[in-house]
């Protein structure tokens, strides 16, 4: 292992960096990093809206889902053994392409870092209301952000150990609902087709299936955020990519069990018109009693509040120090602890940002449907642009004869894209082309102030890195 860790190190300074960061995390780590950011119990949050999308093919919305994104997570694994840093799609793109394309990759990726997690405090303090309803949502965001906040401040090992604490909750309370429901399925309870939640040919086609996996895909984001954590993983390479596909195809199994469960409780989409927030909730009350509906939406409060968006914030800080150490955002921003060895002032800004947005949302009535509406297309965007990069990097520049992972995977995995972006809501296709003319605009500055973006080259690794005081 020590070898491993000197390999990567010596990487590294190949391109142009010194190890800053804190090589402490195994492959377990990456794993559970991976399972806790897509939360594996995230479709208890969004049931309802997916359900509704896909006339009540669920099930098929995740499979479909997953499948998607198992290409992706080829292609991620493809670019992070080709340069294991730190920066995920915006390295890949800015090395494997150019810096600029680099640059704009970073740029819509970190749309949705941005708004993720303020929408995850808001759907937990919004749950959490529910049990101490004298404490107001904003209240709850100040909560949940300031306990993250100091776990990420306190490092990267702290974090991954309070992740593995809450993905054991949260995986028991998923156990229970499962063989509670199994069981009133098994008893009569049930009063949902069992074929529909996987196929149902009377609602079936393109539109309503990729329009209900542009929404499902909000549980899937999470697991290329394992790409962030590659300077701090202290096996090879390859473990990164290892784990990026194993907590994808981990958590998408997960989702869609729970989700023909919960269907079976559903007797159509019009029983859940009401209250589609709660559609989870309602089932798991049916199947089990009120103790089931109870206990799943407290874990839903509790790991969309501590767990996901931890994770998420690990996640945000890591690429805005990558993009700073290549002074394409503030400098600030790649000042590493050198005592933490974390990107403390990324920490601390991705917070504020978060903060603002919380508390903007969560005074609009529509917050969290505003907000759900809004996150996907930047990451999507991102990830077609990484597919790209495999091939320009792999197969025109290295001129691999790889053809399946470094031509047909990529350009079937820009393809399903495509689609589900096509079929994505309205108000976030806007929302992407906006940020996108904005981030065009910011690239346009950075070459009128001559700060055209590049990357470190062979021997700039010799530079003292930037180090804030003890």
């Amino acid at each position: 292992m020590f070898g491993a860790v000197v390999f990567e190190q010596d990487n590294l300074r190949r391109f142009g960096y010194k190890q800053e960061l804190r090589r402490s995390l195994s492959f377990p780590d990456l794993l559970f990093y991976g399972l806790i950011f897509m939360v594996p119990i995230a479709p208890f949050g969004i049931f309802g809206s997916v359900y509704q999308a896909s006339g009540g093919m669920v099930t098929l919305a995740y499979g479909i889902g997953m499948v998607a994104m198992i290409f992706t997570a080829a292609s991620y694994a493809q670019m992070v053994k080709a340069f294991p840093m730190a920066g995920s799609v915006y390295t890949y793109a800015g090395r494997g392409i150019a810096p600029p394309v680099g640059f704009i990759a970073g740029w819509m990726v970190l749309l949705d870092y941005i708004l993720v997690p303020s929408l995850l405090y808001l759907v937990a303090g919004s749950a959490m209301t529910t049990f101490v309803p004298g404490v107001p949502v904003w209240a709850w965001l100040l909560i949940f952000l300031a306990f993250n906040t100091t776990v990420n401040f306190f490092g990267i090992k702290l974090t991954a150990v309070t992740t593995r604490v809450m993905l054991v909750g949260e995986l028991a309370v998923l156990l229970i609902f499962l063989a509670v429901g199994i069981y009133g399925v098994a008893t009569g309870k049930a009063t949902g087709d069992p074929l529909k939640p996987l196929f149902d040919s009377h609602h079936f086609s393109t539109t309503v299936a990729f329009g209900a996996v542009s929404v499902a895909a909000l549980s899937f984001l999470g697991f290329d955020g394992i790409s962030m954590l590659a300077e701090e993983n202290r096996g090879e390479s390859r473990q990164v990519g290892r784990a990026l596909i194993g907590a994808l195809v981990l958590a998408g199994l997960l989702f869609m069990v729970q989700t023909w469960v919960a269907s079976m409780f559903v007797s159509g989409p019009a029983q859940i018109k009401g209250d589609v927030d709660n559609a989870f909730y309602n089932a798991a009350k049916v199947a089990g009693g009120p103790w089931l509906s109870t206990l799943t939406a407290l874990t839903t409060a509790i790991a969309w509040g501590f767990a996901d968006s931890l994770v998420a914030q690990v996640a945000t800080s890591r690429l805005l120090f990558a993009m700073g150490r290549d002074r394409q955002l503030p400098r600030f921003l790649a000042r590493v602890s050198p005592k933490r060895m974390v990107p403390t002032n990324a920490i601390f800004l991705t917070a504020l940002v978060t903060l603002g947005v919380g508390l903007y949302m969560s005074s609009r009535a529509d917050g969290i449907a505003l907000l759900s509406s809004m996150i996907n297309v930047g990451a999507l965007a991102a990830f077609m642009l990484l597919h790209l990069s495999v091939v320009v990097y792999h197969l025109i520049r290295q001129r691999s004869r790889r053809i399946l992972a470094h031509l047909v995977v990529p350009v079937i995995g820009i393809a399903i894209l495509v689609l589900v972006e096509v079929n994505a809501d309205h108000n976030a296709q806007i929302l992407g082309i906006a940020w996108l003319a904005l981030g065009l605009i910011v690239l346009a500055s950075l070459y009128a102030l001559g700060r055209r973006p590049r990357v470190p080259s062979m021997g700039m690794a010799d530079e003292e890195p930037v180090q804030e005081p003890v």
